[in-house]
């Protein structure tokens, strides 16, 4: 019988020790979901948002996969992206405008970020929406 019991409780202490590694996991992700919807327009690396966080970047990514199945450097890209297109799509806004908004050293320097994102220049971008 108390081997019978002493089975039960690991059992119980792995499962209990498992859902509280999940919170966490799941609490450091909301955090880092709200970091880069604040920071997205001049911070594109991991390393930034893990630092806030006070974890690793690898630790960062292991925690955004383990929730969402995507990497943070992904999501990061994924916010980027949304908020580049949103600024693009304002035509009273330059490229170098927008490129100085989201702390890009140069132009040149965005339009490959961009066309990496997108797969299209800013230019083109804009082009098509004509």
């Amino acid at each position: 019988m108390q081997l019978f019991l002493f089975d039960m409780w690991h059992i119980f202490a792995a499962e209990y020790e498992r859902r509280k590694r999940t919170v966490e996991s799941g609490t450091l992700y909301e955090q880092f979901m709200q970091l880069v919807n604040e920071h997205c327009m001049q911070q594109r690396e991991v390393q930034f948002y893990a630092n806030q966080l006070h974890i690793t970047a690898k630790h960062l990514n292991y925690v955004c996969k383990q929730n969402t199945d995507i990497t943070a450097s992904e999501w990061i890209q994924r916010y980027a992206k949304e908020r580049i297109i949103l600024l693009l799509k304002k035509k009273n806004l330059t490229i170098a405008e927008i490129a100085n908004q989201m702390e890009f050293s140069s132009r040149s320097f965005f339009t490959r970020y961009v066309k990496k994102l997108l797969g299209v220049t800013p230019s083109e971008f804009r082009n098509r929406l004509a």
